[in-house]
């Protein structure tokens, strides 16, 4: 028997057939384990009504003034807040396996009469390899949620981002404590 046999099967091996799991396209209705819904780790709840042409919708043009909101809504942003938190948690770095909001990178939500939506918010660090992809899933994220018209994403550098401003629980996933 050569070191790499395993590579071609040995022929004293016995053969031991796992059974496929089976393929929801094709199952029929007799098979309820193929077309039960799959169980998701995340704890979000997608809304009813999601608005999928913000999924579609160009990057807007960058102006030298920033992204556009009117004056703050107090209430606007009292009702939309919760939502656009419980949708920013839905994002995460790509090198850190903890959501950007308990990462501590969103530093304001604001909204207009308009319910049109800022976030501000920062990176890890300026040479962040995500920093094009973080700010537009955010974006489009919170532009998607039912009630918000539009949505702007702002990188602010002040205050500089610091493993301080990650919550407990992020600093526990991350062996901080």
């Amino acid at each position: 028997m050569g070191l790499f046999s395993f590579l071609k099967g040995s022929p004293d091996a016995k053969e031991v057939e796992t059974p496929a799991p089976p393929d929801p396209r094709t199952a029929t209705h007799s098979d309820p384990a193929a077309l039960a819904p799959r169980e998701h780790a995340s704890p979000f709840v997608p809304p009813d009504a999601w608005n999928t042409d913000a999924l579609t919708a160009p990057v807007p043009e960058a102006s030298g003034d920033g992204p556009q909101i009117g004056p703050v809504d107090a209430a606007v942003t009292a009702e939309l807040q919760p939502k656009v938190v419980e949708a920013v948690k839905t994002v995460f770095d790509p090198e850190i396996p903890v959501d950007i909001y308990e990462l501590g990178l969103i530093y304001e939500i604001l909204a207009d009469a308009d319910r049109r939506v800022l976030v501000r918010m920062t990176l890890t660090s300026p040479a962040c390899p995500s920093a094009q992809q973080i700010p537009s899933e955010v974006r489009y994220k919170v532009k998607a949620l039912p009630g918000v018209t539009d949505a702007a994403v702002e990188i602010v550098w002040e205050p500089p981002w610091d493993k301080d401003r990650m919550s407990e629980a992020a600093k526990l996933q991350l062996g901080f404590f």
